[in-house]
């Protein structure tokens, strides 16, 4: 039986490295994010650089679809890579999805990727795709929890990988978690 994975986290933890390991181990990625990025183009509205656009935009969708809006986006093409192989889920965010996931994908397990507060802010501040200064890193980190639900998954984690080292450290620790996986 083909596995699923969701990798989760807050924002500047580590989960691209993860997730792109995996994605170079023949794993099929599906990154939910990409649908925010997708239906704004459609919909003909800018990103900011804040986050701001894109947060309110997150959150039209899960008023107007529920709250577990991107896991049924996603549901189909779940369904479809999980008969071709393994598929890694990066970027679920909120409870409501990762319980609609469950339900109908018992077998999913989740790896929460964590970092302390303030390497992660130093790693969000210095990316070359979408940098946020402390304002902004923490506003969105509000907004992720208090509006997106984004605690739970995180809480309720099956592996956890702490990520305030190397890449190959956090590599070795995924590894592990494969094994039993």
């Amino acid at each position: 039986m083909n596995k699923l994975i969701a990798v989760v986290g807050m924002s500047g933890t580590g989960k691209s490295v993860i997730t792109e390991y995996l994605e170079n181990s023949n794993w099929k990625k599906l990154y939910m994010g990409g649908i925010t990025y997708k239906l704004m183009e459609e919909a003909g509205v800018e990103r900011t650089k804040d986050g701001k656009s894109e947060k309110e935009f997150r959150e039209k969708l899960r008023k107007e679809h529920g709250p577990e809006c991107y896991a049924k986006f996603m549901e189909k093409d779940i369904k479809k890579e999980l008969e071709k192989g393994n598929v890694v889920i990066d970027g679920l965010y909120s409870w409501y999805e990762y319980k609609y996931l469950i339900e109908k994908f018992p077998t999913l397990k989740l790896i929460c990727v964590v970092t302390d507060k303030k390497l992660r802010y130093e790693r969000v501040a210095n990316r070359p795709e979408r940098p946020f200064d402390l304002e902004a890193i923490q506003y969105r980190d509000i907004s992720e929890i208090e509006n997106l639900y984004k605690g739970g998954p995180i809480a309720y984690a099956d592996y956890y990988i702490l990520n305030n080292g190397t890449v190959d450290n956090s590599i070795n620790q995924l590894k592990q978690i494969l094994e039993e996986v």
